[in-house]
C-alpha cells in the first residue's frame, strides 16, 4: 500500500515534467558588437528577461522550465559574462548571467524550422555601443553557404565510446559551434542539416543541402575502430574507384548502415555506397572536394593528431547527385578513451570548430576572393589576475597564436585591455 501511495503522489510531478520546457543545449558567441546566448528548448518558452545592478546581472525566468546545472557551469568569461548559474524559481527555473559591467539585454524566440527547434536568444551589448561599422561586402556577391551535417541522430546513435559517449551528440555539439563561427563571418552563411536529436535519411540530407543552395557540404563524424589505440582526425572525399585504405573501406561500410537504421533499404545500391560523400555527378566536383579537404586536413593537423598522411577517399553515400564540393570529417576516434574524453570537452569542441572554420575561410578566400570576408574573430577584455596562458587555455588557442594575433613581444598583459582571440 505504501508503494502505491508513493506512486500516486508522484503522478503530478511526472505530469509537470512532461509539460516542462526543457533546456536541451546552451550556446554562446562573443562578437565585436554583442554577446549572444542561445537556449535550445523542447517547446516554445514563456520567459521574462531583466537586468540588475550592484552587482551587474542579466536574469532569465523560464516559466515551467527545467535545466541541468552542468549545461551552464562551464560558461566563463564570454564577453561581459563572468559565469552562468541556475536554480529553481517558483514553477520554473531562473538563469542568472553574472556580468562584469552594465549591458543592454534583449531577447527573442525562434520557432522550429528546417534547421532547428524552439530557441530563446538573448543578446547582450554595451549601452552605448561603438558607432563604427564594418565595411559590408559587395551586395551583388551572394554569401557562400556551408551545409553542416551532424552525422547520425535519433534512433541511430552512431559510434559509442568506451565510456558510453554517443557519436550523435558529440558531432551535433561541434556542428552548432561551427555554425556559430561561420555565421560570425560576413560573406559566409551556415545551414545546419540536423539541429536536434532526430534521424534524417541520407537522401533527405542531400535534399536539405540542395534546397538551401549550399556551396559546400561538410559532414561531421567521430570514428571508431576495434583497436582502441588508434587515434586522430581524418578527412575523406568521394572515391570513384574504391577506398584508399582498409580503414576507409570499413568506415564506408559502417556509415552506410545508417540508412538501414532509418528504415531505408540499401539492397538496390552499390555496396560501396556509404554515409556521406557519394557518387557525385561531375568529375570536377571531386577535384574541388579534394581541394577543400586538403585545407581542412592541414588545419586539423595543427590542432593535434591526424590519422594517416593526408586526405583519404572512400565511396560514401549521402550526397548522391550533389554537385558541390563535399567532405566528411572524422573529428577523432571516439573508441580511443583519451580522445573520447577530449571530444566531450567544450574547450576541445570549440578548438575543432575554430580549426574547421579557418579551413573553410581559407578555401573560400582562395576560390571566391570577391566576397571580401570580414569579421569572425573573438575579443576578450583582460581582467585582473589573468595570464596569457590562462586566456589561451580558456579559448582553446596557443600562447604563440595569441601573441601573434595581438602583436605581443612577451607575455605581459594589462587589465582592461582587449585581446583579439584568433
Amino acid at each position: 500500500m505504501i508503494s502505491i501511495a508513493i506512486a500516486l503522489a508522484m503522478l503530478p510531478l511526472a505530469g509537470a515534467a512532461l509539460g516542462a520546457t526543457l533546456v536541451e543545449d546552451v550556446r554562446t558567441w562573443d562578437g565585436p558588437s554583442h554577446t549572444r546566448v542561445v537556449f535550445d528548448l523542447s517547446r516554445a518558452p514563456d520567459h521574462r528577461l531583466f537586468t540588475l545592478t550592484d552587482p551587474h546581472r542579466a536574469v532569465i525566468d523560464l516559466h515551467g522550465g527545467r535545466i541541468s546545472a552542468d549545461q551552464v557551469e562551464g560558461i566563463r568569461d564570454e564577453g561581459p559574462i563572468r559565469r552562468v548559474r541556475s536554480g529553481r524559481r517558483d514553477q520554473g527555473v531562473r538563469i542568472v548571467l553574472d556580468l562584469d559591467r552594465a549591458v543592454a539585454a534583449e531577447s527573442f524566440t525562434m520557432t522550429p524550422n528546417d534547421t532547428g527547434g524552439h530557441r530563446l536568444v538573448v543578446d547582450l551589448s554595451d549601452p552605448q555601443p561603438n558607432t563604427a561599422v564594418r565595411r559590408a561586402p559587395d551586395q551583388a556577391a551572394e554569401p557562400f553557404v556551408v551545409a553542416i551535417d551532424a552525422g547520425h541522430g535519433g534512433k541511430d546513435p552512431g559510434a559509442i565510446g568506451a565510456a558510453g559517449t554517443y557519436e550523435k551528440g558529440i558531432v551535433l555539439s561541434v556542428a552548432r559551434k561551427l555554425a556559430d563561427r561561420i555565421d560570425a563571418i560576413q560573406g559566409l552563411e551556415s545551414v545546419l542539416i540536423r539541429d536536434g536529436d532526430y534521424y534524417i535519411g541520407l537522401r533527405e540530407r542531400t535534399r536539405k543541402a540542395q534546397a538551401a543552395g549550399a556551396d559546400l557540404f561538410v559532414s561531421l563524424h567521430a570514428d571508431a575502430f576495434h583497436d582502441r589505440r588508434v587515434r586522430g582526425s581524418s578527412v575523406f572525399v568521394l572515391s570513384r574507384n574504391g577506398a584508399t585504405s582498409e580503414m576507409a573501406r570499413m568506415l564506408a561500410r559502417r556509415e552506410n548502415r545508417a540508412d538501414r537504421i532509418g528504415g531505408v533499404s540499401l539492397a538496390d545500391k552499390d555496396e560501396q555506397v556509404a554515409s556521406v560523400l557519394v557518387d557525385l555527378s561531375r568529375a570536377h566536383t571531386v577535384e574541388e572536394s579534394l581541394d577543400v579537404a586538403d585545407v581542412l586536413f592541414n588545419k586539423l593537423d595543427t590542432l593535434g593528431d591526424v590519422h594517416g598522411t593526408g586526405v583519404e577517399q572512400a565511396g560514401f553515400a549521402v550526397l548522391k547527385s550533389l554537385d558541390m564540393p563535399s567532405v566528411l570529417v572524422e573529428l577523432a576516434f571516439i573508441s580511443n578513451p583519451e580522445e573520447e574524453r577530449r571530444l566531450k570537452s567544450s574547450s576541445y569542441q570549440h578548438q575543432l570548430a575554430r580549426g574547421l572554420t579557418e579551413g573553410v575561410r581559407a578555401y573560400v578566400e582562395q576560390t571566391r576572393p570577391a566576397l571580401a570576408l570580414s569579421g569572425g574573430d573573438e575579443e576578450y577584455r583582460v581582467r585582473p589576475g589573468d595570464t596569457l596562458s590562462d586566456i589561451a587555455q580558456r579559448h582553446a588557442v596557443s600562447v604563440s597564436e595569441l601573441r601573434r594575433a595581438n602583436e605581443l613581444a612577451g607575455s605581459t598583459i594589462v587589465a582592461g585591455h582587449t585581446l583579439r582571440i584568433p
